[in-house]
């Protein structure tokens, strides 16, 4: 042995061969730190000073070769600021640089992922060998970021900018094939031969006394530019995204350059994504997302099976759920009082899954085989042998409360029972049970084949085990699953309503609702409030307001109409009935049409104010303000555990525009005192515009939701 660190290890393969090899102990996978780094530069300095080595062999010790650079360190180094930043970029540069100027020619033996950083280590040999069940990318993009260690450049000069380019704006891994077509890997071999076939071509090289000059020319020399490139790829970018756009511009401006230079621009521009909010913003939602799988995991722990679930309810939500468990693995007994409900239940998922079939997921037999495994039923005859049912019928408690004491007799006394409800207080539903401790919330989005969020909703009584057993359903069914506590709205519903109220108090100020919809999708909403109120159901969103104001009735009153309320007496309930604050049809191609509503209009006269002269800045403040600060009281009044898991329910459950990281992330952009004073001046919209004392707080002693 060579070398030996905790990472990563140098020995002689065989003679004349050195193997570096990466093997963090005690981790699943292998990452790059600062440390790892650290130990590359000891093992390249054994290299250095040992005679007879004729060739490198790096691989992996693990089931991938490297995942990427270590995302919590790289968050944590993000605030350090640039010129404390420059000294690690460029000793990591120094490194790669190293392995590629090496007298002998170096082989990568990839197995597994070779991702981010990882390819970056493999760029950085001579020659590369894949697993044909391996994959390969840059996907720096998902985190606000491009590639920062001689990515952009090396595959770049290697198979041309435009190939380099659409890996890193589509930050998708490549699979073997495609990788070896371009020309990013040399060979493509079975997973079984792979070490083998790379110590064979490390050999042949080395016989054949390469020329790696001519074969680091390939990575390392400047390329005529390719001016209609920006244009052509550049046009549908999101500048809400700044990292696409930006290596789209690095990798056109350092095409030219000599190699040095060409790093150095790489580098530079990456230390200034890498402090940016948006990056900032993305790489939180990753370190979040890993928090949400560890509790899941933890939960998956303590958790019951759950063999065959039951739902109440063959309706939109019900059959959805039932749908998503049946895909899922889960068999299903979905119960209904009509046999027609029970026949479109079934219709619904047998439409999604030929959906499937139509994108080559899924073929004829697997619809067979899921559709045979939900079985329906008009009574209860067969719930004894159920783990756990999902009530999901009408959002009334005097009917959902009926139906769950109806089902619980017939369960067995391990079965746990939960409601789909999206508002109606969980505590208050389980006095109508005999076993209140197996009772909880289970509250799914709509549609339930396409959003990820299921808020779990502890009531006062409810037992760990069935909120484990819950949790683990929901990581089966695909879904991603939060934890929250018992109040009017639970988290999701509760954040939303305020900013939908805020929406209100501009409509009465005489803002026009066009504007408003197009100045928040500016901001990064997928829809506006009014056309999202449309879609949601005006109906439903005036039941939910009427709970949230029962529950909270100083901050989350109206002053004043109720623009939605009025629509929905009129029998205007949004796109399900053909108008809302939008008339909603098809033109002469079949496609949707949507147009502002004469009588949305008419109601919003009729009850407006003097008309306020508001910036989008203002529009923007007043919508957001509302909904920033009921996120922070959910997190004052412990209905979700952190600030992650607030941020996350509302990207998942909401659509919160993702380059901004969630609503206290957004506050923490702004700076918590700078915020506090923006409440301050829009106090004389309402209660929904009051700083607590917790932030107030919080802002003094300069702290934040994420540091």
């Amino acid at each position: 042995m060579m070398y030996q660190g905790q990472a990563v290890s140098l020995q002689i393969a065989e003679t004349g061969i050195a193997e570096l090899v990466f093997d963090a102990q005690g981790a699943s996978v292998n990452s790059l730190t600062s440390d790892v780094f650290e130990e590359v530069g000891a093992a390249l300095e054994q290299l250095r000073g040992a005679s007879g080595i004729q060739g490198l062999l790096i691989r992996s010790g693990k089931s991938n070769f490297i995942v990427g650079a270590d995302i919590p360190e790289l968050a944590r180094r993000a605030g350090q600021g640039t010129a404390a930043l420059e000294p690690w970029m460029d000793r990591v540069h120094a490194l790669l640089c190293e392995i590629e100027s090496l007298p002998y020619p170096s082989v990568a033996a990839i197995n597994g992922l070779a991702l981010g950083g990882g390819f970056e280590v493999a760029l950085s040999a001579d020659f590369r060998v894949l697993a044909a069940d391996g994959r390969v990318g840059l996907p720096e993009v998902n985190l606000g970021l491009f590639p920062g260690w001689g990515g952009t450049v090396r595959l770049s000069r290697l198979i041309g900018a435009e190939q380099a380019l659409s890996w890193m704006l589509g930050g998708r891994p490549q699979k073997a094939d495609s990788a070896l077509a371009q020309g990013a890997v040399d060979l493509v071999v079975e997973p079984e031969a792979l070490t083998g076939r790379a110590l064979q071509l490390l050999r042949e090289k080395i016989a054949e006394n390469v020329d790696l000059a001519e074969v680091r020319a390939h990575k390392q020399q400047p390329q005529p530019v390719d001016e209609t490139l920006t244009e052509r790829l550049g046009a549908r970018l999101d500048p809400n995204y700044p990292a696409a756009p930006a290596v789209l511009a690095l990798v056109q401006r350092h095409r030219a350059l000599s190699f040095r230079d060409a790093l150095t621009a790489e580098r530079d521009a990456f230390l200034e994504l890498l402090q940016s909010d948006s990056a900032q913003a993305l790489i939180g939602l990753f370190l979040n997302d890993q928090l949400l799988k560890r509790k899941a995991k933890q939960a998956q722990k303590k958790a019951s099976p759950v063999s065959r679930a039951g739902v109440l309810g063959a309706g939109i939500m019900g059959g959805g759920i039932a749908f998503q468990s049946a895909s899922s693995g889960t068999p299903v007994l979905m119960k209904d009082i009509r046999d027609e409900a029970l026949e479109l239940g079934m219709r619904t998922a047998g439409k999604l899954l030929d959906r499937q079939i139509e994108k080559g997921r899924l073929d004829e037999a697997g619809k067979r085989s899921v559709l045979e495994s939900i079985q329906t039923t008009l009574d209860y005859d067969s719930f004894g042998d159920v783990d756990l049912v999902v009530e999901a019928v009408v959002e009334n408690p005097g009917v959902k409360a009926a139906v769950l004491s109806e089902v619980e007799k017939a369960l067995a006394p391990t079965a746990i029972l939960t409601s789909n409800t999206s508002t109606i207080s969980i505590t208050r539903l389980a006095e109508s049970l005999q076993r209140p401790q197996r009772f909880c919330g289970m509250h799914f989005f709509n549609p339930v084949h396409l959003m990820p969020l299921v808020e779990v909703i502890r009531g006062r009584d409810t037992s760990e085990e069935t909120l484990a057993t819950t949790v683990a359903y929901a990581l089966a069914m695909g879904k991603t699953p939060i934890v929250v506590n018992d109040c009017p709205g639970f988290l999701v519903n509760r954040i939303l309503f305020p900013y939908l109220n805020g929406f209100n108090r501009l409509l009465l100020d005489g803002v026009d609702f066009q504007r408003i919809d197009r100045v928040m999708e500016a901001f990064g909403w997928p829809m506006g409030p009014a056309y999202l109120m449309d879609v949601i159901g005006l109906d439903t969103c005036v039941h939910a307001d009427a709970v949230m104001i029962e529950g909270f009735p100083a901050r989350m009153g109206h002053d004043g109409a109720v623009i939605a309320g009025q629509l929905v007496e009129g029998g205007d309930l949004g796109q399900k009935s053909g108008s809302g604050f939008y008339t909603y049809g098809t033109d002469d191609t079949g496609r949707r049409t949507r147009e502002p509503s004469a009588r949305a209009q008419q109601l919003i006269d009729a009850a407006k104010g003097p008309a306020l002269e508001l910036s989008d800045q203002d529009i923007v403040d007043r919508m957001m303000i509302p909904m920033c600060m009921e996120a922070v009281r959910c997190l004052e009044d412990g209905i979700a555990e952190t600030a992650a898991e607030v941020d996350m329910g509302l990207i998942l459950g909401l659509g919160f525009p993702r380059f901004r990281g969630g609503a206290l992330r957004y506050i923490d952009s702004l700076g918590l005192q700078s915020f506090c004073e923006l409440v301050e001046r829009h106090a004389a919209s309402g209660e929904l515009y009051r700083v607590t004392d917790g932030l107030r707080k919080r802002a003094a002693k300069g702290q934040t939701f994420f540091g």
